[in-house]
């Protein structure tokens, strides 16, 4: 068996989620299904970062072990050609026996796009949340460095019982260029509706609904109702992984 690596990216607007699901159309169940296609069997795959519905990905990294030979770039070809214009297969190359997307992953990196402009871009409406109003984004800035560090962050997720919460941010950072506002975020991993629940928080640290110094006190409190702000998936792009 040999371990191959997909790089792809695609638009999550028309995707109920990366991770395939019953009766409704998911990035994995297209990917899939094209992947039988061109094999002539549909193989199991494993995926850095389960994206939300709506959630887009420029750097999702997809792994898969195959019993054959395999041309990777025709595979690619293939894929694409099969795929259309919503995924992108950016590279399908071998990769070493231990290889797992999700497990060998070191960190994943997300970019979350805010514009504040009064009229916003029609060019990148997709993929920004348009609040339409300024925000104090030296505040946001100030509560976006609270992140960083190894924490519980069941405030800031969806839970599932029986998993733990804790993860190691390493970067928590806004950048602002004119009416938009982006926020990087990187860490070891993310639990169910992480990112859009801190982005959320900032927002209201930025329109002055929590203190810019709040989100210790959040985070400590592990408690969901805590965070009053989830922010919507379009404006959120996995950006890359790193192994």
């Amino acid at each position: 068996m040999t371990v191959y690596r997909i790089d792809l990216a695609y638009d999550g607007s028309g995707f109920r989620g990366y991770a395939r699901q019953e009766g409704v159309r998911t990035v994995q169940g297209e990917l899939e299904r094209a992947l039988g296609v061109v094999l002539g069997a549909e193989p199991e795959t494993a995926v850095a970062g389960r994206t939300d519905a709506g959630v887009h990905a420029r750097g999702q990294v997809v792994s898969f072990s195959w019993d054959g030979e395999v041309d990777t770039d025709r595979l690619a070809r293939s894929l694409n050609g099969l795929l259309g214009p919503e995924i992108a297969v950016r590279s399908v190359a071998p990769a070493s026996d231990d290889f797992h997307a999700r497990f060998s992953a070191k960190w994943r990196r997300y970019r979350y796009r805010i514009g504040i402009g009064p009229g916003g871009d029609p060019l990148t409406r997709a993929y920004t949340w348009e609040v339409g109003r300024p925000l104090d984004t030296g505040a946001m800035r100030r509560a976006a460095a609270d992140f960083v560090g190894e924490h519980d962050f069941t405030s800031f997720c969806r839970s599932v019982e029986g998993r733990s919460n804790v993860r190691r941010v390493d970067e928590s950072a806004l950048e602002v260029d004119g009416e938009v506002v982006t926020y990087w975020v990187r860490a070891n991993a993310f639990c169910h509706q992480m990112v859009r629940s801190i982005v959320g928080h900032l927002y209201d640290v930025g329109r002055g609904f929590a203190a810019p110094d709040s989100v210790p006190a959040v985070i400590a409190a592990r408690d969901r109702s805590k965070v009053g702000t989830v922010a919507p998936p379009h404006g959120l792009v996995l950006w890359e992984v790193g192994y």
